[in-house]
């Protein structure tokens, strides 16, 4: 019993590791980008929704395009810094990404005209709890790589629904990142 409870204890403790086989670390700045070729280009904003500004979180459309690089900041920091599997982190643009926001950190919205729930990118860095639940995601192994989650755990009275970050074709042509149950397959590349 005390064996089962140490291993599963471990298994949520497993580092995230870049395309060189390092380990993520808070506060460094990477390129998210498709582990399968042919599926569109690296992270980036995009202007949609009928908006002059770059407010939503897509794919470029060129596949060698790395995108814009972005930071991870855990819930929980850990002494040594390094981002684990499965804990909740915000996501943000590094560095000033575009002169049209505040800032750049990723959340969760609901798109009417489209009936999707979308990631874009002006949300409220840090302040786990209630008022920020969209504001929170999680990296997790996906087959050989890893996939982004929306199902942060830093409200415990909250219920959240829970997805998979994956992406779909908007109607002005580019690529947004959406919650879906078909995750967009990653890797990480330090910037």
């Amino acid at each position: 019993m005390y064996t089962l409870s140490l291993l599963s204890g471990q298994a949520l403790q497993v580092p995230v590791r870049d395309t060189h086989r390092n380990f993520l670390l808070a506060g460094t700045s990477y390129y998210i980008l498709p582990a399968i070729r042919g599926r569109g280009g690296g992270v980036t904003l995009a202007t949609g929704r009928d908006q002059p500004c770059p407010n939503d979180v897509a794919q470029e459309n060129n596949e060698v395009s790395k995108g814009l690089p972005l930071n991870f900041a855990p819930a929980n920091t850990s002494k040594d810094g390094i981002i684990r599997q499965s804990t909740d982190l915000n996501v943000k643009f590094s560095g000033k990404a575009t002169t049209c926001i505040d800032t750049a950190v990723w959340r969760v919205e609901d798109d009417l005209d489209i009936g999707l729930r979308i990631v874009s990118s002006h949300a409220i860095l840090g302040q786990p709890g209630r008022e920020t639940i969209r504001n929170w995601f999680k990296i997790e192994k996906y087959e050989n790589a890893y996939k982004l989650v929306y199902c942060p755990t830093v409200c415990n009275d909250c219920r959240p629904y829970c997805a998979d970050i994956g992406s779909t074709i908007a109607k002005n042509g580019r690529r947004i990142l959406v919650l879906n149950n078909v995750p967009l397959k990653v890797m990480f590349k330090k910037a």
